[in-house]
């Protein structure tokens, strides 16, 4: 190399990272959410075809969806102050969310007596079907989320989750309000479709 020539070098790219536990659960996420979309959407085709029973949504349903509002909220709240080292609230808050996710649970299946008590049963008429299913599989992953808030909850009273470890707070936070905006939009979807 001659001398005065200059050398281009290029500067190393930043590699985009994400921790593997929280690129996994976004997988599931959206898979689950294809799922969904693909249930709502063969309930539409159904719906088109005839011989459809239409009937109102359990009242519980609505309630359920309220407490799902609420304990998004309390979810948050508690991710907050676990950034903030505020370790009383985060487990009080973390006990909140579970607590409001087993009476969500409740009032799912509440409302389930509630279609059988009007004579909407799972095996029958395929709109009924369609809401046992829709309702049943989203409980199931509340179920799954509720497990993974005891988990947190149990971190969170040996103050494992502080603002130096979050990755189980924001993953579990992430989870329940994916599933709290899943309800959300199936309640709506089920409401203007039923």
């Amino acid at each position: 190399m001659a001398t005065g020539e200059m050398k281009i070098v290029e500067e190393p790219k930043k590699v985009l990272t994400m921790h593997p536990k929280k690129f996994a659960l976004w997988l599931f996420m959206a898979s689950v959410l294809m799922l969904f979309a693909s249930w709502t959407s063969a309930y539409i085709v159904r719906q088109a075809e005839g011989n459809w029973v239409f009937f109102e949504l359990p009242v519980l349903f609505y309630y359920s969806t309220a407490i799902i509002v609420i304990s998004s909220v309390t979810m948050q709240l508690g991710y907050w102050a676990a950034k903030r080292n505020q370790f009383d609230k985060v487990r009080s808050l973390v006990l909140a969310t579970t607590i409001l996710g087993v009476l969500f649970l409740a009032g799912q299946v509440m409302g389930w007596a509630q279609l059988v008590g009007n004579s909407i049963y799972f095996v029958g008429n395929p709109s009924g079907s369609f809401v046992y299913v829709i309702t049943g599989v989203h409980g199931l992953h509340i179920l799954s989320a509720i497990i993974f808030l005891l988990v947190v909850l149990n971190s969170a009273s040996k103050k494992r989750i502080h603002s130096g470890n979050l990755a189980q707070m924001e993953m579990c936070t992430t989870y329940w309000h994916f599933l709290g905006f899943l309800w959300v939009y199936l309640f709506i979807f089920m409401l203007i479709n039923r």
